[in-house]
């Protein structure tokens, strides 16, 4: 079965030409012009990636992108940002809200494809290895429900290991405290953001040497870093 990738840019030249290189490369494609129709559906079609530019009308690539990241059911896609805004700030500000590549106009469309096989390859990799989670001496056996740092147990409840397992899932990527409620505790509005600090500060202490992997962004949220 081919891999679908969603394609979000209002220049219908841009998305001809994206879709014919992918076409080519054995991918299915599926389009969308602005970002609310992209966020329906990367939600209902579930692409293998997206590729999406940052100059949308009516909602910007990177509001997109936060919003894929902060809801369960897309957080996981890749997406690839394509973009004519080449500044520095600009290429740090969209990988931190999530992208996970990023590619400036104008650009190679067979850069773009091998851009995709890699990160779909990586993708494909973490997935395969998701049943035992493994950083430095930190070892996460999700389906026994186990975590163990250099071999010996760490006792956590069930909230803290879902916590840290899908700060895991995540690493590198900043999580919100509004994303974790709804991801970990699954509360659909925000009830009590200092839930989380107060989880995070147990499962620190729980973790001992491998709290170093949890990282605090003020103001922000929270990130595993490796």
């Amino acid at each position: 079965m081919k891999q679908k990738i969603l394609v979000v840019d209002d220049e219908s030249e841009t998305v001809e030409l994206v879709a014919f290189n992918l076409k080519q490369a054995g991918y299915d494609v599926i389009s969308a012009a602005d970002g609310e129709e992209a966020l329906k559906k990367a939600k209902a079609q579930l692409p293998a990636l997206v590729v999406l530019d940052w100059m949308l009308p009516e909602m910007e690539g990177v509001e997109v992108c936060k919003l894929m990241r902060r809801d369960s059911a897309t957080a996981g896609i890749p997406v690839i940002m394509l973009t004519a805004k080449a500044s520095e700030i600009d290429r740090v500000l969209g990988l931190e809200l999530g992208a996970d590549d990023y590619l400036t106009k104008p650009f190679s469309p067979r850069e773009l494809v091998l851009r995709i096989k890699k990160i779909l390859e990586r993708k494909k990799s973490k997935d395969a290895d998701v049943q035992s989670l493994t950083m430095g001496e930190l070892t996460i056996d999700v389906p026994r429900h186990l975590a163990s740092w250099k071999g010996k147990k760490i006792d956590l409840t069930a909230t803290e290991f879902k916590l840290l397992t899908l700060l895991v899932q995540r690493r590198g990527r900043v999580q919100s405290r509004d994303q974790l409620l709804r991801d970990v505790w699954e509360y659909d509005s925000m009830i009590d953001t200092r839930t989380v600090d107060t989880h995070m500060r147990r499962l620190r202490e729980k973790l001992g040497p491998a709290a170093k992997f949890l990282d605090t962004v003020r103001g922000v949220g929270y990130r595993f870093v490796e």
